[in-house]
């Protein structure tokens, strides 16, 4: 998608908040434990270590913003991914972080 020039102030706004949602790096890691698929929050809670208050408070937000899925098995909320899209602009972030760091360690390399 192109994206219009300049960004009207809305979009922007709605880019920035979107930014804002997958920008925890909890949410980062449960996004990431629902890569293979649908978990608990019980499962999601055991894999990461915290507490289920807390792991159903970061899912809420990724729910309300709509890069997660929920469906009900009795009594058991799973999760999944709903906008796959978000694991490409980790991927992104990522790559720019490793090019970063060699651009780094070439400058601390060189400098002995």
């Amino acid at each position: 998608m192109q994206l219009p020039r300049p960004i009207p102030t809305d979009l922007a706004e709605m880019i920035a908040a979107r930014l804002r949602v997958i920008g925890d790096p909890n949410r980062i890691r449960i996004l990431d434990q629902l890569r293979e698929g649908e978990l608990s929050v019980t499962e999601i809670t055991e894999r990461l270590e915290m507490s289920q208050q807390n792991a159903s408070k970061h899912l809420g937000v990724l729910l309300g913003a709509g890069i997660v899925a929920r469906r009900k098995d009795g009594t058991a909320s799973l999760y999944s991914v709903a906008d796959e899209g978000v694991f490409a602009l980790c991927e992104q972030v990522c790559g720019g972080i490793q090019d970063r760091l060699s651009g780094l360690s070439e400058m601390v390399g060189g400098a002995s």
